[in-house]
Parts: structure tokens; C-alpha cells; sequence
């Protein structure tokens, strides 16, 4: 009996060492990485931070549960192409010509220089494959026989007809397999790689998006699994204008079409999880959701309000504005190989974060002229921050407004909105409001109070920060490098803006 009990014994321990060194080595191969970015989605759209959510999002939701949710996380600018521009560079897109420009039709050339390192050329370069599926809006041009016959076609200067060539796209800035559209505007010409192969409703842009990422899971796991990882970046097209939820999900939600839409956009989420489970590979994939900036006005959040649901929460403004409903954003991720489940961080986190993180993972050395706004924020995914991570965040707003948060603190450098929300620059002006915003966002998150009078000090030490940020063309330490462009940061004072409004309006009578 004492042999047998040894042998069995031998054998239990056998098994556990063979377990522990099997996960040991899964722990050590680099996880495979698929970054979802939602459109246009509000912070209090998505009901893990919203109680009073009128739509329920599970799919997302259960991202919160299964890994780590960080509740003052931020877009870089408060509307698309700036974001997406930092998202994959690392910089802030202020910094180079058009960097503050929302791209409509095809947009024009790459806002992304063919010399500037994107996220997934670093990870190409790592052995990763990596594939763009959904919306690129960072520009991209047609051939000058493409643009011609869509003169003729009636699809407009920012349509593309079927068998159009794109020039500067995602596969020319580090993605090996591009499937999607350039944005709302060219939504119904679907493209594959550097050419359009079909037009489509945009009512079926979505779910072919879904279905399409699901596929590259599908296709990758293989590869995956025998050591070759995926890079997956997925920016949806969600809930972003035009508001076209399918069928089978119209009349889903108690908030018209817009609630509708998000619970597709969540339901699409679980799709891309599901894909993942099926494929086995959901232990050593590491998922990050959130959005590109706030809940758009367009989405009519006015009647949103009236009806109990704020997609921005308790802040105050949306997409555009500079302030925090702008871009304050939804931020889950989940790497239940090395991300404890159901955690939360407090951590001020930025879009430019994703570069210096991935490089962090996997020991990536960046070049003083790489990613110069970028933080890693591992520390803070693995549970070993101690303090904050980053010094302060910028922001940019649609109308070019910029605001500094350190601390609880942010200073805003308008009397307005920023964007589209009221006061508008005009407005401001006329009411005589101060010409900068001070928060003190611990105790007025929804930005109510303004303290520019009263910490005169602070103000002040934000204003220079943002100074040496702009002068030495980076936020994080490293050698100082030479912006693209004049950076012009100060708005005009309200005084002088009264006065040539008074010269204006004189001349006219005159």
C-alpha cells in the first residue's frame, strides 16, 4: 500500500509541475492583444458606471467583471481623427499639421507620416500579425483614376466606388490585413486591404465589422497558439451618426434608435468575446475596450436627458466640449493570465498610453522620438502602482481649446465650451465669462464650480506645465523634440475679442 500511495503520489506531483511550468510557459509567450474602440460612446452609456443607465450593456459589462475597470480614463481629444492619430502614435495629434482636424470623405493624406513608428508596425516588427477591422478615419487618398470615376459615379468627392484604389492606408502604417470604411461619410464602400470591394448599406456596416473580426480570431488561433501572437484593432463604428441599429434590434431599448444602437454595439462586443472563447484563446489574449471620445450630441442626448438617461454620467458637456463628458471614457481590460478580475484603478490614463504600454510588455526600447506622450500603464494593469503614473494629461478640443489636469485639478484655456456645447466661444465672450476654467474635480466633478479667481497659484503651475509640455514637443521625460507645427494654446483674451468684435461691427455700419 505504501508503494502504491508513493506512486500515485510521484504521479499527483508530476502533473502539477507539468500544469505549473505548462502555464509558467503560457505566462511567458506575448499575449495576443485586440483593442475595441467603440464610437461616440458616452461614459454613462455603458451601465457598470452608470446605475441609472436606461440601456444595459452585459458584454461590456462583463469585461468590468473579468479583469479591470479604470474610472478616469481619457480620450487625448474629443473627437475622432485626433484620437485615433494618439491612439496609434503615441503623440498628441496637436502637435502635427491638421492634428486637430475631424476628417470628412476620404480625408485626404494619412495624418500618420510614413516615418512615424505606429503601434502596429512595433508589434509587427515582434512577430505580431496584425489586422485593422472597422473604421480608420485618419485618412487615406484614392488613385487619380479612383477619384474621377467617382466624380462620375454621383457618389460625391468623398465617395469611393467599388474597385477604387486606397493610397496611404492602414496597410501602409503597419497593418497586414485592412477590412472596413474610412468613416460615416464613406460608409457604404467597404474596403479590403488597399481596394474597394463593394458598396454597402450602412445599416449592414456593423455587423459585417463583427462578423469580420470574429473570422480573424477564427483564422488566427492556430498561429496563436503555436507562438505567433495577433495584434486586432477593432474601431467600431458605433453608436456614431448614422444612427441605423439593424432590425432585429430596433425597438430593443426604451430610448429610440440611439439605445438601440448601444446595445447592438454591446452585443457586437460579445461577439468578438464569444469568437475568442470558441477559439480558445480568451486566457492569454489581452482585450481593451473603450471609446474614442464622449456621447455625440447628435445622438440627441437633449431627449436622452428628458427621459432619465445621461450618456455622460455626472459630468458635465459631450463630444467636442473640453469638458469632462467630452472625453471621459468607458476603459476595461481584460488578461485573465495576468489581470486580476473584478479590480478597479483610479489611475488618470490617456488613448497615447496603449504605445508606451505594449512596448513596456513585451521590453520594446522606444527612440526619444517615438511616442513622446505616452505612459505605460502596466503597472497599474498588474496591480503594482504605487502613485500616479502619469505627471498630468492634455486635452484638445474640437475648436482647438486646450485644458491640463494634474491631480484633481484641470485648467481649461477658454471661457467656453470648446465644442459644441453652450456657452460657445461667442456666448462666453458676450456674458463676460472669466477667459480660463479652473476644477477642482475631487469635489465638483461635474465642473460647476469655476476657481480661476480663487487659485490664482494653481492656475498658474498648470499654465506652465503645459508650456514646457507644448515647448519641448513631448509630456514624458526624454530628449526634447521639435513639433510639426506652431502650437498655439492661448485664445485670445476676451478683451481684445471684444474689441474687434466692436471694429467689426462698426465697419459693417459704416
Amino acid at each position: 500500500m505504501r508503494t502504491g500511495s508513493f506512486s500515485i503520489s510521484l504521479i499527483v506531483a508530476i502533473l502539477l509541475s507539468v500544469m505549473c511550468h505548462s502555464r509558467s510557459s503560457g505566462a511567458e509567450r506575448p499575449p495576443n492583444i485586440v483593442l475595441i474602440l467603440a464610437d461616440d460612446l458616452g461614459y454613462g452609456d455603458v451601465s457598470c458606471y452608470n446605475d441609472q443607465a436606461a440601456v444595459k450593456t452585459p458584454h461590456i459589462d462583463r469585461l468590468a467583471h473579468q479583469g479591470m475597470l479604470f474610472t478616469d480614463a481619457h480620450s487625448p481629444a474629443t473627437v475622432c481623427t485626433p484620437t485615433r492619430y494618439s491612439l496609434m502614435t503615441g503623440q498628441m495629434a496637436f502637435r502635427v499639421p491638421n492634428g486637430g482636424t475631424v476628417f470628412t470623405g476620404v480625408g485626404g493624406p494619412s495624418l500618420i507620416t510614413p516615418d512615424r513608428l505606429t503601434l502596429a508596425e512595433m508589434l509587427r516588427e515582434r512577430g505580431y500579425s496584425t489586422a485593422c477591422v472597422g473604421k480608420w478615419h485618419l485618412g487615406f487618398q484614392s488613385n487619380a483614376e479612383a477619384a474621377k470615376s467617382s466624380e462620375k459615379s454621383g457618389m460625391g468627392s468623398g465617395g469611393l466606388p467599388v474597385g477604387a484604389q486606397i493610397v496611404g492606408g492602414p496597410t501602409t502604417r503597419g497593418f497586414d490585413l485592412f477590412w472596413g470604411c474610412s468613416n460615416a461619410r464613406t460608409m457604404s464602400a467597404l474596403i479590403e486591404g488597399d481596394r474597394v470591394i463593394e458598396s454597402i448599406r450602412p445599416v449592414d456596416m456593423l455587423p459585417r465589422l463583427g462578423q469580420q473580426a470574429a473570422s480573424v480570431i477564427q483564422k488566427r488561433a492556430v498561429e496563436a497558439k503555436a507562438g505567433k501572437p495577433f495584434f486586432l484593432y477593432v474601431p467600431l463604428t458605433s453608436p456614431h451618426t448614422p444612427i441605423v441599429p439593424s432590425p432585429e434590434w430596433q425597438g430593443k431599448s426604451d430610448l429610440g434608435k440611439y439605445g438601440d444602437f448601444v446595445m447592438m454595439t454591446d452585443a457586437i462586443v460579445g461577439q468578438i468575446l464569444a469568437a475568442l472563447d470558441d477559439a480558445g484563446l480568451t486566457e492569454n489574449t489581452l482585450v481593451i475596450f473603450t471609446a474614442d471620445n464622449g456621447c455625440s450630441p447628435a445622438a440627441d442626448t437633449t431627449e436622452l436627458e428628458k427621459q432619465g438617461h445621461f450618456a455622460s454620467a455626472q459630468f458635465r458637456g459631450y463630444k467636442a466640449d473640453i469638458w469632462e463628458g467630452g472625453h471621459r471614457v468607458p476603459f476595461f481590460v481584460r488578461w485573465p493570465m495576468r489581470i486580476k478580475p473584478g479590480t478597479h484603478s483610479q489611475q488618470v490614463i490617456c488613448h497615447t498610453d496603449f504605445m508606451a504600454t505594449c512596448a513596456a510588455l513585451l521590453e520594446i526600447p522606444l527612440a526619444d522620438s517615438v511616442a513622446e506622450d505616452s505612459v505605460s500603464i502596466l503597472p497599474a494593469l498588474l496591480g503594482t502602482d504605487t502613485a500616479p503614473l502619469r505627471e498630468a494629461v492634455v486635452h484638445h478640443s474640437i475648436n482647438g481649446r486646450f485644458a491640463i489636469r494634474q491631480g484633481p485639478w484641470k485648467l481649461c484655456l477658454c471661457a467656453s465650451s470648446g465644442g459644441w456645447g453652450k456657452p460657445s466661444d461667442a456666448e462666453a465672450t458676450e456674458q463676460g465669462l472669466p477667459g480660463r476654467q479652473l476644477y477642482d474635480l475631487r469635489q465638483d466633478p461635474a465642473e460647476t464650480t469655476n476657481l480661476i479667481t480663487a487659485q490664482p497659484v494653481i492656475a498658474s503651475k498648470l499654465l506652465a506645465l503645459l508650456e514646457r509640455y507644448v515647448a519641448d514637443g513631448r509630456s514624458t521625460p526624454g530628449a526634447v523634440q521639435a513639433n510639426d507645427v506652431k502650437v498655439g494654446y492661448l485664445p485670445e483674451a476676451p478683451n481684445n475679442a471684444k474689441k474687434k468684435a466692436k471694429r467689426k461691427a462698426e465697419t459693417a455700419t459704416n
